[in-house]
């Protein structure tokens, strides 16, 4: 598509806007769209707002690393709203971006849109996520209709109601279901049930031409697999139809503690190969990632005093962690069951702790954290989080160049490192979302924080780490991707890369959606 000079785009706009709010005979104050969407209804422009505080809150997210400001921000009060919205962009001979917006939970700027619009998702938020539970038409188990704008937490508290929960998890429930949809959504229940992303059965999507389009793997197919882990580029999902367990009540939480990451991985290989535990997880203890994090307080004063002798003694202590769910029919044999579970485990003697919960309180574990951050104002700092999947047959070499040769000896690392297996056949290789080809690979979420001027440190981290994986040639895949230049992009998506091409040739033909993103503005 040929590009408009700017400077053509700012006088169309104002002459847009001048028309607009003559005809609406209403203040400069007034919350209106940005000019060029004037030949929209009163109704609608009074959802969006381009003042100063709206446009600051859009051009930030959670990682404090970029800023784009949009023109303007819409609170969508329906879908129809952002059909017209993405129709009139479509149709316009200047189009503009447009990106959907949940938590603004990126890292990177993928959320914004400079000089675009970002749509507020969560404005379409309606009281009662869940309203019904009912058996899905396929006969493929029991499922709820939830919106994109809707918050994974409101999702398992109104899914509860029913007795039943989502299978399938992120470690932190305040983002919206389009949000994790669009990367795959992943914790320690993937290995198990596979991410986010395939456990749905249809969704709703507004595409980058406006049509409103009700998809699924047997209607609209390409649609739906280009979405799911799509990050934005093909649509913007409304609706997700998604599958549901019947809800345990409580669950077995243990966590042990190895020096050999060898032996570390092999007992956490061992474990997602068997039948049993419901979440397996794993992480690294340092100096300056402490046992207990924001992440979950799980180790008591006593037992971190212990820890700290051995990261003392051997530098990184890898902890294995694994949940068992158990409700009242199981109340007295689940200790048993556990203890079979982890028979034969090589963690190191006397390091093994345990911890009963409620399933509520286990999947919603990091929001005390972050309230207790957020008291202190410690949250609201930079986040150069980097997330990666490692191919298993490289996590040894991984380990020594990056947690031995990095981060340990350079020490600047503040916060929880994951590192946990996944298998490859819980993956759905139809869809958007990139994966290394292994039958079993790891993510490593490297979730740092720092204080404000001071993240360059991490990123500069960040860049060491990639490229020393370049450099070794370990082919890792970023997750939460962010690259400059269409090599790198090309490289992400793979085989994937034409037709995740064709793919937005038809379903976002003018590159609308999610220019955050910066996927094809790189090319």
């Amino acid at each position: 598509m040929a590009k408009t000079s700017p400077s053509l785009i700012v006088l169309f706009i104002i002459g847009r806007l001048m028309s607009f709010i003559r005809k609406l005979n209403c203040p400069w104050t007034s919350s209106l769209l940005p000019p060029e969407l004037g030949s929209l209804d009163v109704a609608i422009a009074k959802r969006a707002r381009f003042d100063g505080d709206a446009i600051e809150s859009a051009s930030r997210d959670f990682g404090k690393l970029f800023q784009a400001k949009p023109s303007a921000v819409l609170y969508p009060s329906s879908v129809n709203d952002i059909v017209s919205l993405v129709k009139l962009s479509y149709d316009s001979p200047f189009p503009f971006t447009i990106a959907a917006r949940g938590r603004g939970h990126s890292v990177r700027g993928q959320a914004m849109a400079q000089n675009g619009v970002v749509v507020e998702m969560t404005s379409l938020k309606k009281n009662g996520s869940v309203s019904r539970v009912f058996q899905n038409p396929n006969g493929l188990g029991f499922c709820a209709d939830v919106g994109g704008e809707e918050l994974w937490i409101d999702v398992l508290m109104g899914s509860l109601e029913h007795g039943f929960a989502p299978a399938s998890w992120t470690d932190y429930l305040y983002l919206t279901v389009g949000g994790t949809l669009s990367n795959a959504g992943i914790s320690g229940q993937s290995f198990l049930h596979g991410p986010q992303i395939t456990n749905v059965f249809e969704m709703d999507v507004v595409t980058g031409k406006g049509e409103f389009v009700t998809c699924s793997k047997h209607t609209n197919s390409n649609l739906f697999y280009a979405v799911l882990g799509g990050l934005g580029q093909f649509g913007i999902i409304t609706r997700a139809r998604i599958a549901l367990d019947k809800a345990p009540n409580r669950v077995k939480w243990v966590r042990m503690l190895y020096h050999d990451f060898l032996t570390f991985t092999r007992d956490q290989e061992h474990l997602i190969s068997i039948n049993g535990l419901d979440y397996v997880e794993g992480s690294l203890i340092m100096d300056k990632s402490t046992p207990n994090n924001w992440r979950s307080s799980f180790f008591s004063p006593c037992d971190q005093s212990k820890i700290a002798s051995l990261i003392t003694k051997h530098g990184i202590i890898y902890c294995l962690e694994v949940v068992k769910y158990y409700g009242d029919l199981t109340v007295n044999t689940v200790d048993e069951e556990v203890g079979r579970l982890i028979e034969g485990l090589s963690f190191l003697p006397g390091f093994i702790f345990k911890k009963d919960d409620s399933f509520v309180d286990f999947l919603n574990r990091v929001r005390s954290g972050e309230l207790k951050l957020q008291a202190k104002g410690l949250w609201d700092v930079p986040h150069p989080w980097l997330n990666l999947f490692v191919p298993k047959s490289r996590i040894m070499d991984f380990n020594e160049g990056v947690f031995v040769n990095i981060l340990h000896k350079q020490n600047i690392a503040s916060g929880p490192i994951l590192v946990y297996p996944m298998n490859r056949n819980k993956w759905d290789d139809r869809m958007s979302a990139a994966v290394p080809d292994e039958e079993i690979f790891y993510s490593v979420g490297l979730l740092l924080s720092s204080e404000e001027n001071d993240w360059k440190a991490l990123e500069n981290q960040n860049k060491e780490i990639l490229g020393f994986c370049a450099k070794a040639g370990i082919k890792v895949k970023q997750y939460l991707p962010h690259y400059r230049t269409k090599e790198d992009w090309m490289n992400h998506f793979g085989s994937k890369w034409e037709i995740f091409q064709e793919r937005k040739i038809q379903f976002d033909p003018k590159m609308i959606l999610s220019p955050g993103q910066r996927i094809f503005s790189s090319v």
